[in-house]
C-alpha cells in the first residue's frame, strides 16, 4: 500500500508480537497509536477502511471506524476458528466485508452473520518460479551436499526463543554430514549468535526457501510458502510460558502449522514449546535431507493438494473489487 502512494501513519514492524505476554509489553505503544488513528477518524473525511490482519489491534480500530461512520473492509480474518470465536461479535458489529484467504474460513463467518468472502491466498499472487539452481549458484552454494533453510521467525522475540535451537541442530546435522550448507532468513537489527559458517540472507526468506532441500520453519505463512516451493519442512514454535498456557486452554485445533490444518493431517512435523531442542529438530529433519526418500516425497505430494485448496491468482484484484463496491 505504501507503494500505490497510501499515507503510511506509522509503521507497526516494531510493535508486531504474538502472545498475551508479548501483547502486554507492547500496550502502551499500540494504545498511543489508536489515540492518533482515532484521532485522524474524527479530523478528516474517510470513505473506507481497509484493516490487514493483525486482530488483536484491528478490531478496535474497526470498532473506531464504525463509531465514526467509516465502513470497514477487513482482509485477512482473525483466526477465531482456531480460538476466541467469542471476537465473531466485534465482526459482525464493525466489519462491512470481510475478505478471507483460507477455503474453509468463507463458510465458518458467514455461519456467524459476517459477510465473507475467500479471495484466496495473497501468497499466490508472489512469483514461485526461481529456477533454485541459479539461484544455488548465486549464493555459492555448491551442489554436492544438501541445503538446510533456517526461518526462525520474522519478530525479534521469535528469533530469540527459537534461533539457538535451530542453530544447534544445523550444526549436529553438518556434524552428521559435513557437507550440508545452511541457510538463514534473517531480519535486519537482530544478532544472530554463534553462526559461523552459517549463510544469512536478510529479507529474503523467499530465496531461503527456494534454495533449500529441507527447512526447519517458524509456525505462520511461512510454512505455506514452503509448500508452495515444495519444500519439505518442520516446523516448530516457542512463545512465553504463560502465554502458551493461555493459548492451550483456549486453541480448538490439534496442529499449528497452516500445511497441516489444510491438508486435514499431520503433513509436516511439528515441535512446541519446550519440544524445540536440537535433538528433536535433528531427529525430524533427518529424514527429510533425501529429497528422492519417503518422508520428503510423502511432504510434496500433499503440498500439491493444499495448493489447490488456496484459490487461484488475482488475491489482491478480488480484494480492491470488494473496497470498490464498499465505496460505489
Amino acid at each position: 500500500m505504501a507503494a500505490a502512494q497510501a499515507t503510511v501513519l506509522e509503521s507497526i514492524d516494531s510493535m508486531s508480537v504474538v502472545g498475551l505476554i508479548e501483547g502486554l509489553r507492547s500496550l502502551p505503544a499500540h494504545l498511543h497509536l489508536l489515540r492518533k488513528i482515532q484521532q485522524h477518524f474524527r479530523q478528516h473525511s474517510y470513505d473506507l477502511a481497509v484493516l490487514i490482519d493483525y486482530p488483536g489491534f484491528h478490531l478496535r480500530v474497526a470498532a473506531a471506524a464504525r463509531r465514526a461512520g467509516i465502513p470497514v473492509l477487513y482482509y485477512i480474518a482473525p483466526q477465531m476458528w482456531a480460538w476466541g470465536d467469542w471476537r465473531v461479535r466485534s465482526l459482525r458489529e464493525n466489519v462491512a466485508s470481510l475478505a478471507v484467504i483460507l477455503p474453509f474460513e468463507e463458510q465458518f463467518f458467514r455461519d456467524r452473520g459476517v459477510a465473507a468472502k475467500f479471495v484466496g491466498h495473497p501468497l499466490l499472487d508472489r512469483p514461485m518460479g526461481r529456477d533454485r539452481a541459479a539461484l544455488c549458484d548465486e549464493l555459492n552454494l555448491g551442489a554436492k551436499g544438501s541445503v538446510l533453510g533456517l526461518l526462525p521467525g520474522s519478530r525479534s522475540h521469535e528469533v530469540r526463543r527459537l534461533w539457538p535451537a535451530f542453530r544447534d541442530a544445523a550444526i549436529r546435522l553438518r556434524h552428521a554430514e559435513p557437507e550440508i550448507q545452511i541457510v538463514v532468513a534473517a531480519i535486519h537489527g537482530v544478532h544472530y549468535p554463534g553462526g559461523d559458517g552459517i549463510l544469512f540472507l536478510r529479507d529474503r526468506s523467499h530465496d531461503v526457501l527456494a534454495a533449500s532441500d529441507v527447512a526447519i520453519c517458524k509456525s505462520g505463512t511461512t510454512t505455506l510458502e514452503a509448500a508452495l516451493l515444495e519444500t519439505p519442512m518442520v516446523v516448530a514454535y516457542r512463545m512465553h510460558p504463560l502465554s502458551y498456557a493461555v493459548a492451550r486452554r483456549a486453541i480448538r485445533v490439534s496442529n499449528i502449522g497452516l500445511v497441516n490444518l489444510l491438508a486435514g493431517r499431520s503433513v509436516a512435523p511439528e515441535l512446541l514449546q519446550r519440544h524445540v531442542t536440537a535433538q528433536n529438530l535433528v531427529e525430524a529433519v533427518h529424514p527429510l535431507l533425501n529429497r528422492s526418500g519417503e518422508a520428503a516425497t510423502e511432504q510434496r505430494r500433499a503440498f500439491g493438494e493444499i495448493r489447490d485448496k488456496l484459490g487461484r491468482p488475482g488475491v489482491g484484484a478480488r480484494v480492491a473489487d470488494l473496497a470498490c463496491k464498499l465505496v460505489a
